[in-house]
């Protein structure tokens, strides 16, 4: 009958009453778990900072968890990133690559801004015979062209640095450039006459909206993501596919494997990616390259020891199944915002990825072409070391090749694993009411997000894995259509994220990385103090900047994502406030961080003085922006003092137990980090200085409050860990600057932090960091791992040099590290006044190497503009 087929059979039978025996205790156990939690919150409320009231509550406090900080004063703040790995686990691997690196076609050719508009524009009407219309503001897009009359692009040599110099761009804007050039006859004689040649140098590679461009790529698993997403919803590559293959050939190792990052040795995620995304560009088999893949898979075991992330990128292709995959339940979005597990507490860059991860597992997609592409047929049988049909795919949950495990899985992540899966696959509860209807309302919220992120961020999205990911579940929702408005929207949008350089063309980490790096490079020009010499750079970088800021202007104002900065929106999306905020890109992305406002204002500040931007006054950011800009980064401020990313920390250091990626660390919840601090802090203070009469005791507050936070996280030899750049030199330059801005550059923290750079000074008068020394939480210089002189780098060298004199040393030995570090970065200086490309130096989630081709020269650029003022400082 319908009522016995709806009970389910005898073992679906047994099962339920199994767990409606033990159901009573577990619900006893977790309401006495949450009255106590609730007890916690309610002291946490009544005695904690947490920032501004909206609508009267505190704004970060409608997810709750943030009340829980104050638990921090019983220990070592949530934030402290820890301590060295232990040396069993940290990583002795070099990659290898091959000597001749693979051409790239002639003819690609960058186009950005409102040209960049109305090329893609016109594409997608040729294409798609459709108008596609891009909203936002179109300064700082980043796009590549192929153009028959391109330039041919620069070798490539990966086994010489498999970092490319970003040549292709560099050199298509100097040949654009009709204004003075450096003396390459010319050698500076002093630290000033280097820096006047570096400005002058850098001044060509400005693009014509006003912003610093550069290639942002490095991670080798965001590509294939984009790859795989496009082939499931019919979306054409066209000449795009050649310059991926090449990129995909050049960063192939010796061993047959890809890197998870263009550092790395090879992994099973960088591999097995890789790989699939080769023979779904056309490269066959028989390929070198591809055999030579195939074959590291296979001696690693086959793809069931993919990590999880790749696993799941396979089965939406159709070479792996659902069954394989842990549970991603949409259900969660509709637990109440008060619990512990509700993923609006999570760090929205994890938050954004598993979103439409959980409609793509809750509806369970299969790739259209799964059982009739040929292809599909061959990876299945290629994939894997035993045949596709008998494989066990539940038993391969939490495979996960040695190499890839960065974050071991917890016995707590098993459990709570396998009660999903119970609950998913052997009671199957989710097919029955009413948990049907739970599992229907959250596949509904979750595609409504997804609609909102969308329209929020001009079909950008936060990053390039949600980007992807957010595109297919739009295919997928609109009934496997690559037509609609919305998908075409999407569509527009690919060559946001995609960068050409002479090793191939690649998806970046972000849609570029405009804001950040103008921001600083403006800094270093200002310090210098011949800004004024270069008013066209300094006014193109002003218009930029104005632009760029957070619908603050009419066309940002004119998109769809301003009805989505009211209140009860960003409620219901978890979202912070925007408006005002800089982005790390661009203003059409829409998402402002902590460290890129600060960064923008302090720049804004300062360009705010100059007299040629102060004569183009009608273009001036008003004081009423610049306030909305400092309000955001109080409201940014934590309870422990600190400042995250793009969000207040809403949640729990037991959330990494949880960590569902085996590849990179602390991903779960927004930490309190050095960089943010002290960007937040540093912009603050220059902003007091010069608008002393706003909100004065909220920012002496927050600078009291930060102070404390620094100290907290400082390491016990005096350094402090860089999370987003390659890393002591990086952080312990921050921490610094920090405590300088709130008054106590002479507190023990400073000399200790002092004392660590000294420390780690090599005997070239430089200092230099690998990639290594972010996995590992330990200072790392192995020379075999770096592409610097020696163990030696320009970028770490500046960062280092930068962190001295801001603590204004003056001991005899401090003063000659500090004459050393500068000797060093003028002897790397190039004739052309630009310094070489040398190692990674970005990184993210503990484990990721990214590029920033513009830091070679920005850094050294500030670390000499210095050099003349702290010599000053000196003397008097």
């Amino acid at each position: 009958s319908r009522r016995q087929r709806s009970r389910g059979t005898p073992a679906r039978m047994d099962a339920i009453t199994t767990f409606a025996a033990v159901a009573p205790t577990w619900v006893l156990v977790a309401a006495g778990g949450c009255a106590f939690v609730s007890l916690l919150v309610f002291l946490g409320r009544a005695f904690s900072f947490r920032g501004e009231v909206i609508k009267g509550r505190w704004a970060s406090d409608h997810l709750s968890c943030r009340s829980l900080a104050w638990l921090d004063t019983f220990g070592r703040t949530v934030s402290y990133p820890g301590d060295a790995r232990p040396a069993a686990r940290r990583e002795t691997r070099v990659g290898k690559w091959r000597k001749e690196g693979a051409p790239l076609e002639k003819g690609w050719r960058y186009v950005g801004a409102e040209e960049a508009h109305k090329a893609t524009e016109a594409a997608m009407k040729k294409l798609y015979g459709k108008e596609v219309i891009l909203q936002g503001e179109a300064a700082g897009r980043q796009t590549w062209i192929k153009d028959a009359d391109g330039p041919a692009p620069p070798a490539f040599s990966p086994a010489k640095n498999p970092n490319a110099s970003d040549l292709l761009f560099r050199n298509q804007r100097m040949a654009a450039w009709k204004g003075t050039r450096p003396d390459e006859k010319s050698v500076p004689k002093t630290p000033a006459e280097a820096t006047k040649k570096a400005i002058t140098f850098f001044q060509q590679l400005l693009c014509d909206d006003g912003h610093v461009a550069g290639d942002y790529g490095g991670p080798m698993f965001l590509m294939p993501g984009l790859i795989i997403s496009t082939y499931c919803s019919g979306v054409p590559l066209g000449p795009r596919a050649a310059a991926m293959i090449t990129y995909l050939r050049n960063h192939q190792q010796e061993d047959g494997g890809w890197g998870t990052h263009i550092e790395s040795p090879s992994t099973m995620f960088g591999t097995s990616l890789s790989y699939v995304s080769l023979r779904l560009l056309g490269v066959p088999a028989s390929d070198p390259a591809a055999k030579a893949g195939l074959k590291w898979i296979r001696g690693a075991g086959g793809c069931t020891q993919a990590p999880s992330w790749s696993k799941f990128w396979l089965t939406l292709l159709g070479v792996h199944e659902w069954a394989g995959i842990n549970s991603i339940p949409a259900e969660l979005w509709m637990l109440p915002e008060s619990s512990p597990f509700h993923p609006g507490k999570w760090w929205c860059h994890c938050r954004m990825v598993y979103l439409p991860m959980c409609y793509l597992y809750s509806t369970r997609f299969e790739n259209p072409g799964k059982h009739t592409d040929p292809l599909m047929a061959a990876l299945r049988s290629e994939l894997y070391l035993e045949p596709y049909e008998s494989i066990d795919w539940d038993k391969h949950r939490h495979s996960c090749c040695p190499l890839d495990e960065y974050q071991l899985v917890t016995p707590l992540q098993r459990t709570l694993h396998w009660i999903l899966t119970f609950y998913e696959t052997k009671l199957a509860l989710h097919t029955l009411r009413p948990f049907s209807g739970v599992r229907k309302a959250g596949i509904k919220f979750a595609m409504d997000y997804i609609r909102a992120e969308d329209l929020q961020t001009n079909f950008i999205d936060i990053g390039p894995v949600s980007k992807s990911l957010n595109m297919l579940c739009v295919f997928v929702d609109g009934g496997n259509n690559n037509q609609s408005d919305d998908f075409l929207a999407h569509v527009a949008r690919i060559d946001d994220y995609l960068w050409v350089a002479e090793d191939g063309m690649k998806m970046q980490g972000y849609n570029g990385s405009q804001a950040w790096d103008t921001s600083f490079a403006m800094q270093a020009v200002l310090e210098s103090g011949i800004a004024e010499e270069f008013p066209e750079f300094s006014l193109k970088v002003h218009q930029y900047l104005e632009r760029s800021q957070i619908l603050s202007t009419p066309a940002s104002q004119a998109s769809t994502a301003l009805p989505y900065e009211e209140v009860d929106m960003r409620l219901k999306y978890f979202r912070h406030v925007s408006k005002g905020g800089w982005p790390f890109s661009t203003s059409a992305h829409g998402w402002p961080i902590a460290d890129c406002t600060a960064e923008g204002l302090k720049a804004v500040l300062g360009l705010q003085k100059l007299p040629c931007v102060k004569a183009n006054s009608a273009e001036m950011i008003t004081p009423e922006r610049l306030y909305d800009a400092v309000h955001v980064l109080l409201t940014y401020q934590n309870a422990d003092g600190g400042w995250a990313t793009y969000e207040n920390n809403r949640g729990y250091r037991f959330y990494e137990w949880l960590n569902p990626c085996e590849t990179f660390g602390d991903i779960m919840i927004d930490y309190s980090y050095v960089e943010l601090s002290s960007a937040s802090m540093t912009a603050l203070a220059a902003f007091q200085r010069d608008h002393p009469s706003h909100r004065t005791s909220d920012i002496a507050g927050a600078l009291k409050r930060g102070a404390k936070f620094i100290k907290t996280i400082q390491r016990s030899d005096g350094s402090w860990y860089g999370s987003w750049a390659v890393c002591f030199t990086y952080g312990t330059w921050f921490g610094i600057e920090a405590l300088k801005c709130a008054g106590q550059l002479d507190c023990a923290s400073v000399r200790r932090g002092v004392a660590f750079l000294i420390s780690k000074q090599e005997s070239t008068g430089g200092w230099g960091e690998t990639i290594r020394s972010c996995l590992d939480k330990n200072y790392d210089s192995t020379p075999e791992a770096s592409f610097g002189q020696g163990s030696s780098g320009v970028v770490q060298t500046a960062w280092a040099v930068l962190a001295l004199m801001a603590a204004e040393v003056s001991a005899p030995a401090e003063v000659a590290a500090v004459e050393r570090g500068v000797k060093f970065l003028m002897s790397r200086q190039l004739p052309s006044g630009d310094w070489p490309q040398e190692g990674i130096t970005g990184v993210f989630n503990r484990s990721c190497g990214i590029t920033y081709t513009s830091y070679r020269t920005v850094f050294p650029i500030w670390a000499l503009a210095r050099h003349a003022h702290w010599r000053k400082t000196l003397a008097a």
